[in-house]
């Protein structure tokens, strides 16, 4: 009997973590399609580059707003509840953004598609800590995070032919995807406990202890810094490759699709080495794949040959994800589960306050030294190191809940 129980949470298990990846892929997806869609879009309502920039910016500012709030919800009301409450806003604003017609109602939609966005990831992260035991849960957050690169293919395959065809379809497309992922959610996700029927015996966290914890700052701010140097990288990379190597941006497009496959690699290869080889040892995990990471940019940008300059970009991109994997995963160590969804939501705004500084970083110094993008990539680089750097200072806690 023992042993059929134990199948059967494993199985459980299982099916938990597909569903969260289903989810997440669908929610990645949604990140990068705005992008394809946005050129479409600003060709048929005669959108300037600033009005088309306010409409992916409104994403990302709700975003980043509304992730300490998300993960506190979810700390409150269990991860299950705002999984599919995060799915159901992210296909009502897709469907809507299909019918749009103008830039106040574009920006307002994306704005709300943020919103729903934001709890997603604190609600995983307390999915996983309430489903696996300590030792399982860097592996399987890992495991979820490969969608990054799962998504980005979606986007650069599926949602791009199909916004080639009419933008309105990918969004429809896209609002249909997340009511599958909901469905999914909703008959693979057993029922998470919420702070109401928690164990009396054990006090809730509250926000503001969680947002004074030394280690969750030090954490949101290397995930800042590691995000400035992985926006600000795939933000300009396209733009690179054009004028650099005169690629159309078909093939540069091609060219980032296959380096998308990294991501996967990246992140599902850092819950394995993080697991049997730098078990307890994220600090020299950090600084070792932040290292490569800065050398392999600092050689693709010195050297002019696109053989050479692909290999680069993929270590790059590859242990860039590692970085950010590594950074993300260890949140699972260092908080328990009554703080874990308050704590990634921290860690969920950090990221995306580096998503919006990247960009703009990469921008501004490219311009600065007369559109030389050398300077541009190794300070990315640079900052990716320093990342890992301000990670020594985090003081791990051994927590088996």
């Amino acid at each position: 009997m023992g042993e059929n129980n134990t199948r059967a949470a494993g199985q459980g298990n299982m099916k938990t973590i597909i569903a969260l990846m289903v989810g997440y892929s669908v929610i990645y997806m949604d990140k990068q399609m705005v992008s394809a869609a946005i050129v479409p879009i600003g060709q048929q309502f005669h959108l300037s580059s600033t009005q088309t920039s306010f409409i992916m910016s409104a994403f990302f500012l709700a975003y980043c707003l509304m992730s300490i709030p998300a993960g506190w919800l979810v700390d409150k009301f269990g991860s299950k509840n705002i999984l599919m409450l995060s799915l159901v806003l992210t296909a009502v604003f897709a469907y809507a953004f299909g019918w749009a017609n103008g830039l106040i109602f574009f920006i307002l939609l994306r704005f709300g598609s943020g919103i729903g966005n934001s709890g997603y990831p604190s609600a995983a992260s307390k999915a996983i800590a309430e489903h696996f035991d300590s030792d399982r849960r860097v592996f399987m957050q890992s495991a979820v995070l490969t969608t990054t690169g799962i998504g980005a293919i979606l986007a650069f395959t599926i949602g791009t032919n199909v916004i080639a065809i009419n933008w309105r379809y990918g969004y429809f497309l896209l609002g249909t995807l997340f009511v599958i992922a909901l469905l999914i959610i909703g008959f693979f996700i057993p029922k998470s406990q919420t702070a109401a029927i928690a164990d009396k015996a054990q006090p809730q966290v509250g926000l503001a202890k969680v947002l004074t914890d030394p280690n969750v700052i030090i954490l949101a701010i290397v995930m800042v810094l590691i995000n400035i140097t992985a926006y600000g990288s795939s933000s300009w990379l396209p733009t690179y490759l054009t004028q650099t190597y005169h690629l159309s941006l078909k093939s540069a497009g091609y060219l980032l699709a296959v380096n998308a496959i990294w991501q996967i690699v990246g992140s599902l290869g850092t819950g394995v080495v993080l697991s049997k080889w730098f078990a307890g040892q994220q600090k020299k995990f950090l600084i070792l794949s932040s290292l490569i990471a800065m050398l392999a940019t600092i050689v693709m940008v010195s050297v002019h040959n696109l053989v050479i300059v692909a290999i680069m970009m993929a270590i790059s991109n590859l242990t860039i994800v590692a970085t950010f994997t590594g950074a993300f995963t260890w949140s699972q160590r260092l908080f328990t589960k009554d703080r874990i969804g308050s704590a990634t939501g921290v860690l969920n705004f950090g990221g995306t306050f580096g998503g919006v500084l990247g960009p703009m970083l990469g921008g501004f110094l490219i311009d600065a030294f007369h559109k030389n993008f050398v300077v541009a990539f190794i300070v990315l680089g640079i900052i990716l190191f320093l990342s890992s750097v301000l990670a020594l200072v985090i003081k791990p806690r051994d927590h088996a809940n």
